[in-house]
């Protein structure tokens, strides 16, 4: 299958065009910066752009998008063009050149104020059934998004998976109060458990819906929780007791790497849907992360390590990666 990978410079992109050739697939990349991975540099938000990158195409894997660290930098109609008139763009020129699948990446921020309980409420546990309440414009561009190529689905011209990636970016936290209690792999060690997904399960998860489903299918893309909803008061109140109950090697782990878990988790992302109808099978859940801090390795999987960090922003801030 020929496969135009949008956002081909990027974390995803990357990981996608590395990957592809070896599940049978020849991948073509798009990108509006140049990379060793992008042969077509352009927009996705200029019709002619994505017009040609479509000849000969089977399959469209839709990355590119201004993320939530642009939302200080740049403007609410910079996100209006790239996350909504370039899926517009993409999706218009698929359906003219009779291209049958479409995959959107979309994410988990799109969920919004539904990811905050409040004080005295239990951990949120978010699956496909939540609905959004977006909180910036980059949310909101994301939901349009989602919506519109929705519209091609239910017209019949083209099969359409959204898949709602939770956090895979390697850079450092976004939060400055994070960045100062934890270390960047303590952070994101304790986000396996809840609201991240290795950079290698979310490309394989994007392969997967190139043949799997048909019409318009949703999913949300993380690293398969450990708990059940039953959990969700204590996790809110003490998710480190929890974690010790289901993993009983966690405490001697961290305390000799010299780590700490979060004192609350205010969610939990469900991706059972995605196995399910997918037939997704990531590889990097909690107990793999625990295993290679035990083993005092680095976390994660050797891709995610290749790919690296490329940051957001061609400015270096002061007070951290994110200006946010």
């Amino acid at each position: 299958m020929r496969v135009l990978v949008t956002g081909s410079t990027g974390h995803l992109g990357e990981a996608l065009m590395r990957l592809l050739p070896a599940a049978g697939h020849e991948p073509v990349g798009l990108d509006v910066k140049p990379g060793p991975f992008t042969a077509i540099n352009g927009s996705v938000a200029d019709p002619a752009v994505v017009r040609a990158a479509m000849v000969g195409v089977d399959a469209v894997i839709h990355t590119a998008t201004l993320h939530k660290p642009h939302v200080v930098t740049h403007t609410k109609a910079d996100f209006v063009e790239v996350n909504i008139s370039g899926t517009l763009a993409l999706l218009e020129a698929a359906a003219e050149a009779g291209v049958p699948r479409f995959v959107f990446t979309s994410t988990t921020s799109a969920f919004g104020a539904a990811l905050n309980p409040g004080p005295d409420e239990p951990a949120a546990w978010i699956d496909e059934n939540v609905r959004p309440i977006p909180k910036n414009i980059y949310g909101v561009t994301k939901t349009v998004a989602e919506d519109i190529a929705a519209l091609f689905a239910q017209r019949g011209e083209m099969n359409v998976t959204v898949l709602r990636t939770s956090r895979f970016f390697p850079e450092d936290d976004d939060s400055a109060a994070v960045r100062a209690r934890w270390s960047a792999e303590n952070a994101k060690a304790n986000e396996f458990l809840y609201r991240r997904v290795d950079l290698e399960d979310a490309a394989t998860a994007h392969i997967a819906a190139l043949t799997a489903g048909r019409g318009f299918q949703r999913y949300i893309v993380s690293a398969p929780p450990p708990f059940s909803r039953a959990d969700t008061a204590d996790l809110r109140r003490d998710p480190h007791r929890v974690v010790a109950r289901l993993f009983p090697q966690f405490e001697a782990v961290y305390a000799a790497a010299g780590w700490t878990m979060a004192p609350t988790f205010d969610r939990v992302y469900d991706s059972a849907r995605a196995l399910a109808g997918l037939g997704w099978r990531p590889r990097w859940d909690f107990a793999a992360i625990l295993a290679q801090v035990a083993a005092g390795s680095p976390i994660g999987s050797d891709l995610a390590l290749t790919v690296g960090s490329k940051g957001y922003h061609e400015t270096v801030f002061a007070d951290g990666p994110f200006p946010v």
